[in-house]
């Protein structure tokens, strides 16, 4: 077995175990499905972050993805692994998750790039999260969203928290990439802020999942 397979033997284990863990502490402790699915969905997609230094080639991520996608839907259907599904929302984000990273993969990796890997991942694993943080915690001058009298769900702290952080992460991940910091990295930064954000905000039943990752890549392959 070469190194490369038992290295899938070991993100398949050491997910698999993240998703029991997480089940052990939504029981446990009596927390609510939205708080252990956001940690699952921390995690799990950070651990992906090394994907293009240790994967060769796409096939590796294609076989991983399908297998939790197939645990995700099966433990739907059979009302297990309520740490990830027991959510009022109807959402379609856990299935796309894998999806997502897959596509993302083999997008950057064919135009040879780890950069339109990484940070369209980690905008997914951290911005995310915390649009949703403080959207729901955050009470004081917040509100839903409206725009052309059409309410969306999401708030306007969660979606300056969401355009923030992107924007952080965007400044950092192209400062290591490039080696220095110009205008150009900014205003790339700035771009890349505004359309994930807008994906994250115009989302529907986890859709996000796939639009952030993939329209921050392609903001980045169109100006970098």
């Amino acid at each position: 077995m070469d190194q490369t397979m038992i290295l899938s033997l070991v993100y398949l284990v050491g997910v698999g175990s993240l998703l029991i863990f997480n089940e052990l502490y939504y029981r446990k402790l009596g927390v609510e499905g939205e708080v252990s699915r956001k940690f699952a969905h921390v995690t799990a997609t950070l651990a992906t972050l090394p994907f293009p230094f240790i994967f060769p080639s796409h096939w590796y991520i294609l076989v991983l993805a399908l297998l939790f996608t197939a645990v995700l839907y099966f433990t739907k259907k059979s009302n297990h692994l309520d740490s990830i599904h027991d959510i009022e929302r109807k959402s379609v984000g856990s299935y796309l998750l894998p999806i997502s990273i897959y596509l993302t993969f083999l997008i950057s990796g064919l135009m040879g790039s780890y950069l339109l890997y990484i940070l369209p991942i980690l905008i997914l694993a951290i911005c995310d999260p915390v649009a949703a943080i403080l959207g729901i915690n955050i009470k004081k001058w917040n509100g839903n969203i409206v725009l052309f009298g059409k309410k969306l769900d999401k708030t306007w702290v969660g979606s300056a928290g969401f355009f923030a952080t992107a924007i952080v992460l965007s400044i950092i991940v192209i400062y290591i990439h490039r080696g220095h910091f110009d205008m150009n990295a900014l205003w790339i930064s700035l771009v890349v802020g505004l359309v994930s954000t807008l994906a994250e905000m115009f989302s529907w039943r986890g859709s996000d999942n796939l639009s952030i990752p993939l329209s921050t890549l392609l903001v980045l392959a169109l100006m970098m």
